[in-house]
């Protein structure tokens, strides 16, 4: 559907960018040693490749920003007025020449050069005559660096252009700052309008699209415009001045009948009478807005009669477009954006207004003509009273009697019933009416929970917190016998039995005691290598007497560690 799709431009390079981009690219893509055992001929080669490559690149590189940048005279009118408010086109143009001119010397250069090296007689002839050509290609690439840097702007705010199709169905929304413009494309299309209670919250154009009888409309909201002379307008009137002008649209007339925007009616009114030349041969809708604060029945005589010109002057388009001059409907409309009171019959006037125009247009070309020549309707003529009905066979007759019956027999879908019951979100469809079951009232009973193939609720007792709590407090109360049972007091025991009893406390507490001291001193970690055991304390002989005392017999251990600590001697066989 776009056209013209600026975000494609290539980026452009400021000047120092740029030579080092082609500096770079030759140092890679050509030799860079030279041999002492080179010809004359072959240093010649050698450096002439060098140049002739830079001049390439050099060439490409400037092409492709002349070709992608747009010419003016040759994309649409639209586009090239709104590209010559936004930039000057005289500058735009200069900037592109000196492109363009910089692209010629550079080749220029290039073949002087060449030419040059053809006669060079010594490898610093040719080298020098190298370093000046690259030099002087790169010197007029920085006298073009500030167009490189004006059109690298350009193209960064060509890109956040919006995309406006100016052949397909457009409505154009014009009016005073502050009138609700805004307001209304974004209730009507997906388009995000930052919208504020201060006039010129819209400073360029924006694109919102919406459907119509299965048909896409473009709409575009254009900045607010002053009621001045043409010369004292600014850049954001004048995109709104631009779009008008150019775009074959429905032009939807915005009127602030409050007064709330902060401009009179009869200053909307002198703005419409200003621009009235820019409507000629388009749709135009008169929109009322803002009528929760005031409805059009309740301003002044001579405000009415303001806006009753301007509906005069809006039935002139009708006229021209051969509409019937005493039908006046949906040329002055009301509505509110606020309450979304008539904003969408004020979108289906203006694209149903905008259909018919271009199907007269369509129908008026020679296009058409041509396609009406090929068709011929036949309207047979009655050549006697005799009535002939349509003749439909009996078979056909049959067909459609058994599709009829079959219709009012058709089962009604779960779809069905939602539509009949108030749509999605209200009706919730039942999962257990199609239960076979002895008795249809059980249906909707509460289903006991089943646990492996037992009834969950056949086994649930009301008292088992009850029964639970004593529990508790009976294992509580073993436990603490428990503990009387392990700690035993003195007093049941006789003399000799205490005794005993203290003696094995003692003895209990020297062995916790022991158990701490080794834990924190060297005894307790693991045996070290004997390269480590410098004190020579873990010998085959502890390690005997140790074995011994546990009952062991050590001797096949210590000749097993004997064996592994002499060193392994080298056989000769």
């Amino acid at each position: 559907m776009v056209q013209y799709n600026f975000k494609k431009i290539t980026v452009v390079p400021n000047g120092i960018e740029f030579i080092d981009i082609i500096l770079s690219r030759t140092q890679r893509q050509t030799p860079t040693v030279v041999h002492k055992g080179y010809s004359i001929s072959r240093l010649r080669q050698f450096y002439m490749r060098k140049v002739k490559y830079t001049q390439q690149n050099f060439h490409e590189k400037l092409s492709t920003i002349i070709e992608e940048f747009p010419r003016l005279d040759d994309i649409h009118p639209f586009y090239g007025d709104l590209l010559h408010v936004l930039y000057n086109k005289d500058h735009y143009k200069l900037a592109l020449g000196q492109i363009n001119t910089a692209r010629n010397l550079i080749s220029k250069i290039a073949k002087d050069y060449v030419k040059l090296l053809k006669y060079g007689d010594s490898l610093y002839r040719c080298k020098s005559l190298k370093v000046a050509a690259l030099g002087r290609m790169c010197t007029v690439i920085k006298r073009i660096a500030p167009s490189l840097a004006y059109l690298e702007q350009v193209r960064q705010h060509m890109a956040r252009l919006p995309s406006v199709d100016p052949n397909t169905r457009t409505i154009l929304i014009c009016g005073y700052p502050n009138v609700g413009k805004s307001s209304f494309i974004n209730k009507i299309t997906r388009a995000d309008v930052d919208v504020q209670p201060y006039a010129f919250t819209t400073k360029s154009l924006f694109v919102g699209h919406t459907d119509y009888k299965y048909l896409r409309y473009q709409v575009i909201d254009t900045p607010g415009i002053l009621d001045r002379p043409f010369e004292d307008r600014n850049i954001i009137e004048m995109c709104s001045i631009t779009a008008l002008a150019h775009l074959r649209a429905a032009v939807l007339f915005f009127l602030d009948i409050s007064g709330s925007c902060g401009y009179s009616i009869a200053a909307q009114a002198a703005l419409f009478h200003s621009i009235k030349s820019l409507f000629m041969n388009k749709p135009l809708i008169i929109v009322c807005n803002k009528t929760d604060l005031q409805p059009l029945e309740g301003i002044s005589e001579e405000d009415m009669k303001l806006v009753m010109e301007m509906k005069a002057e809006a039935m002139k388009t009708v006229i021209g477009e051969g509409g019937d001059p005493l039908n006046d409907e949906g040329v002055l409309l009301t509505m509110s954006t606020l309450t979304e009171e008539g904003v969408v019959s004020v979108k289906n006037a203006a694209c149903e207004r905008l259909l018919d125009q271009r199907v007269e247009l369509k129908m008026k070309s020679k296009k058409m003509n041509d396609c009406l020549n090929r068709f011929h309707v036949a309207v047979p003529k009655p050549r006697d009273q005799k009535e002939r009905p349509p003749c439909i066979p009996q078979a056909v007759l049959e067909g459609m009697a058994k599709q009829q019956a079959a219709e009012k027999e058709k089962r009604k879908l779960e779809r069905d019933l939602e539509e009949e019951n108030g749509g999605a979100g209200v009706y919730s469809a039942s999962l257990k009416k199609h239960y076979i079951l002895n008795n249809d009232d059980w249906k909707e009973d509460i289903m006991p929970e089943i646990l492996d193939g037992h009834n969950v609720y056949d086994f649930i007792d009301p008292d088992v917190l009850q029964r639970l709590e004593e529990l508790e407090r009976e294992e509580g109360l073993r436990a603490e016998e428990e503990d009387d049972d392990f700690e035993m007091d003195g007093k049941e025991l006789t003399l000799e039995e205490q005794e005993a009893l203290a003696e094995i406390r003692k003895k209990k507490s020297l062995l916790i005691q022991q158990h701490r001291i080794k834990k924190s001193t060297a005894e307790s970690r693991p045996t070290v290598p004997r390269k480590f055991d410098k004190e020579r304390k873990f010998t085959s002989e502890r390690m005997g007497r140790q074995l011994s005392a546990l009952g062991l017999d050590p001797t096949l251990a210590i000749n097993r560690a004997r064996s592994k600590s002499r060193g392994r001697k080298r056989e000769i066989t």
